[in-house]
């Protein structure tokens, strides 16, 4: 049972990263910094807006707009910290 604790864990650790990225690659993108048009940029946007959508779209239905300013990345990526916690300090130690 740990082993699956464990596996949760990194899991939720690397959707935190795709979400960092993600918001990264998006500011990137909005500046010109990287080019829109070459196919292997289009290809990593691709991936990472599949990836973080469909929770992003979730968390935007709930929390209201400020302006061009998206916290829903912000959000789950507080929501992911907060059920770490619970999982490392409440479910963990309880386990087998």
């Amino acid at each position: 049972m740990r082993a699956i604790l464990d596996v949760i864990l990194v899991v939720l650790q690397l959707y935190v990263w795709i979400l960092i990225i993600s918001a990264v690659f998006s500011w990137l993108f909005a500046f010109n910094v990287i080019n829109g048009r070459n196919q292997f940029v289009a290809t990593i946007g691709n991936a990472l807006h599949q990836l973080t959508e469909p929770v992003l779209s979730r968390v935007r239905r709930f929390v209201p707009t400020f302006g061009t300013i998206d916290v829903s990345p912000i959000i789950v990526i507080l929501i992911i910290f907060l059920l770490q916690n619970v999982i490392r300090y409440y479910i963990y130690p309880n386990v087998f």
